[in-house]
């Protein structure tokens, strides 16, 4: 039979002392932002931001969509086939041109955002930051979000943030839908 005396020793042994408390480094972790597209027809995504991994990045994202700039813009290169890769937006010239046009992909902000080595893997549900080719420092409001894992684009783009809700939404995606309204939580 353990005794009182005993299950308080077993009991007392397992706990940090009072003092241990105080002097514990206790890990709280910050939210991050995040940025929900509204998706015409389809519904919305909502993708996390990695503020602590990519601030510039993600601060020049959230001043575009803070201004308006993704609302009414169309994705213009959806790849599904021959198996999924990626579905991209952020070029301002799906406001007035042809989807066909040749032009489209190379329009922006007008402002560049330099590489950030995030350390986050080009997964599926993984948002990065399209560049030029070649020039991994001409990052501007073009994004992409990944429908499949593809680990040969890391530590070539910057991964700025993750899909969480609504991957199912992104799967259905087509050429053309566009964004009626992105906005931050």
């Amino acid at each position: 039979m353990i005794t009182v005396a005993c299950l308080s020793v077993l009991l007392g042994a397992s706990l940090p002392l009072k003092s241990e408390l105080s002097t514990t480094a206790v890990a709280v972790q910050r939210a991050q932002p995040k940025l929900v597209l509204t998706i015409e027809k389809r519904g919305s995504v909502e993708i996390e931001l990695f503020q602590d991994t990519a601030p510039k990045t993600v601060q020049h994202i959230a001043d575009l969509a803070r201004k308006g700039f993704y609302d009414g813009l169309q994705f213009f290169r959806v790849i599904k086939e021959p198996r999924p890769f990626l579905v991209q937006i952020g070029d301002p010239q799906t406001r007035s041109k042809s989807l066909e046009d040749p032009a489209l992909g190379s329009g922006g902000s007008g402002t560049r955002v330099a590489f950030e080595a995030s350390g986050h893997k080009h997964v599926r549900g993984a948002v990065g930051l399209s560049t030029l080719p070649g020039d991994k420092n001409s990052g501007d409001s073009q994004f992409y979000i990944m429908l499949a894992d593809h680990g040969f684009l890391d530590e070539n783009y910057t991964v700025f943030g993750r899909v969480t809700k609504g991957m199912d939404v992104v799967d259905s995606i087509a050429l053309g839908d566009s964004v009626s309204k992105a906005t931050l939580q």
